[in-house]
Formats: C-alpha cells, sequence, structure tokens
C-alpha cells in the first residue's frame, strides 16, 4: 500500500487507472495527482472549479463516529479519462463500500463518469443509513417525552425542570444533527447534476442511471425533511411540558403569597411599637388575633379555590 494514496485492494484492472483515491491531508501526493493529471482543486470548503477538462467538487458528508457524527468534506474531481477522490485520512467507509461493490459487480466501471455515480450513490446510501440511525433514535426518546408529558416516571417521582432540560439539549443536537445531513444532500445532488452534466449525451444508459441517483438523493433528502419536522414536533412537546411545569411552579407561589400575606400585614400591625393599644388590654385579645389570622387565611384561599385555580 502507497503512504500516499489510499489503498485499492485487489480493486478491478481497469478501476486502478480511472480511480485514484488520495489522502487529502497528504500536500504533497494531492500536488503531484493534480499535475499529473492537470486538475485544480477548489480552495473554498464549499466551491466548485470547473475547467475545459474537468469538474472538481466539494461534498460534505456526515461520518458516524461511535455515537456521534463529524462532518467531512470529500473531494471528488472528474474529467473524461479519470476522477480523484482527496479522502480523509484512513479509509472513506462509503468508498470503500463502493469498491465492493465495482468488486462484485465489474461492469460498473464503464468510464470515469460510471464510477463517479457509483461513488455518489455509496454516499447517499451512507447518508440514508445515517438518517435511519437518527430516526431510530428519535423513537427511542419517545418514551422519555412520554414520561414527561405525563409527570412521573416509572418510580413515581415527578419529572423535574431538569429533566426537561436535558430531553431538550438531546432533541436539539438532533435537529443541528438532521440540518446537517440536509446541507450534505443538497451538495450531493449538486455534484449528481454536475455529472449529469457531463454524461455524453449518447450514453442514455448512464444518464438515467444518474436520474435514478437524484431520485435517490431526493429521496433522502424527503426522509431527512420528515425527521426534521418530527424533532421539531417533540420539541414544542417538550416546551409545553416546561410551560406547564413552569407555570405550576409560579402558582403555587402565588397561592402561598395570597395565603399568607394578610396573616402577615396582621402581625405587622401588632408588630408596631404604639404607646396606646388598647387591644393589648382586652381579655379575649390573643383569641381575636388567632381568629382574624386564620380568617385572613382562609379567606383567600377559599377565593382561589373557587376560582378553580388549584387545579
Amino acid at each position: 500500500m502507497n503512504s500516499n494514496t489510499v489503498a485499492k485492494l485487489s480493486s478491478p484492472p481497469m478501476l486502478e487507472e480511472i480511480w485514484i483515491r488520495v489522502d487529502a491531508e497528504n500536500k504533497a501526493e494531492v500536488a503531484r495527482v493534480a499535475a499529473k493529471y492537470r486538475l485544480e482543486f477548489p480552495a473554498s470548503a464549499e466551491g466548485v472549479f470547473e475547467d475545459q477538462d474537468s469538474v472538481c467538487l466539494n461534498i460534505t458528508h456526515m461520518m458516524p463516529q461511535g455515537q456521534e457524527f463529524r462532518r467531512e468534506t470529500i473531494v471528488i474531481a472528474v474529467s473524461d479519462k479519470v476522477v480523484v477522490t482527496l479522502e480523509p485520512k484512513g479509509h472513506f467507509a462509503p468508498f470503500d463500500k463502493a469498491l465492493a461493490r465495482f468488486k462484485r459487480h465489474p461492469g460498473l466501471v464503464q468510464s470515469s463518469y460510471s464510477i463517479m455515480r457509483t461513488l455518489l450513490q455509496a454516499m447517499n446510501d451512507a447518508a440514508a443509513e445515517t438518517i435511519e440511525m437518527i430516526s431510530q433514535a428519535l423513537e427511542a426518546m419517545n418514551d422519555q417525552i412520554g414520561v414527561i408529558t405525563s409527570g412521573l416516571d416509572s418510580s413515581g417521582r415527578e419529572i423535574g425542570v431538569s429533566d426537561i432540560s436535558d430531553t431538550m439539549i438531546e432533541l436539539n443536537e438532533k435537529e443541528e444533527l438532521i440540518s446537517r445531513c440536509l446541507e450534505c444532500q443538497l451538495s450531493l445532488a449538486r455534484a449528481a447534476r454536475y455529472l449529469r452534466m457531463e454524461i455524453n449525451g449518447s450514453d442514455s444508459e448512464l444518464k438515467n442511471m444518474v436520474e435514478t441517483l437524484l431520485s435517490d438523493i431526493d429521496g433522502v433528502k424527503q426522509h431527512a425533511s420528515f425527521e426534521h419536522e418530527k424533532v421539531r414536533y417533540l420539541q414544542q412537546s417538550v416546551m409545553t411540558s416546561l410551560n406547564v411545569k413552569q407555570n405550576q411552579i409560579v402558582k403555587v407561589f402565588t397561592i402561598i403569597t395570597a395565603v399568607f400575606l394578610p396573616p402577615t400585614l396582621v402581625a405587622t400591625f401588632y408588630g408596631m411599637n404604639f404607646a396606646v393599644m388598647p387591644e393589648l388590654t382586652w381579655e379575649h385579645g390573643f383569641t381575636a388575633t388567632i381568629i382574624q389570622t386564620l380568617l385572613a387565611a382562609l379567606l383567600p384561599l377559599l377565593y382561589i379555590k373557587k376560582k378553580g385555580w388549584l387545579r
């Protein structure tokens, strides 16, 4: 295995001549390949470069890494003779699967454009798997969100604001991930459209395959959009539960204030150090004060209960 170029183990003979896999971090090898095949790679992360002989595109892709995902930028340059891919250090899993597909179906290795179509198809298949993983994660969260909306967990403990906040943070992360997947599908669709323009008009079979690829890319994009809407719905449900919980807390403190404020005022009156306070010499003054204090607390409570604010 060449240390500069990604290995092509047991590739079909013609494939090695057409598909050149390069480690994007090896600047010297990138420069050598660019000079050899007269290619110019786009400088910006979202750039596209075209000249009279080739087209070079950047395609973003979300790669699973354990329980997390990272965004990778794949550069594909295609001309009539070759297709060059600048890949992350190591192996880019979708292209490894494409290589296995070429081994099983050597007929896919017809031209640089047919190879590029298979590479884009492999990236789209990987994107579909990523969206499916996100969908399964959201399904797993449904029970958690159901517990939040019910207000009690399986042990009977009341769900707190911190529990709701943790779920909301997790949903926000899922929404951001799906948004990035949608951006990746847009860049993949752009690459497929450029490929369609490059194909010779006489190659109707390949054109039809590219049209199918575009439909597949759009299908994955629609699936991602559906999952995005699902996340937004779940976020709205959690936010509603959070608002209800916060309103309950405010209501509790409001009731406490309404019940204890009048007795506090009564106590305040008798805490004043006036020189003349006739009630202090009254035989039943203490009892009357206690009754007055209880009435001052009960009357607001009865009013609140009558209005239904305790529900």
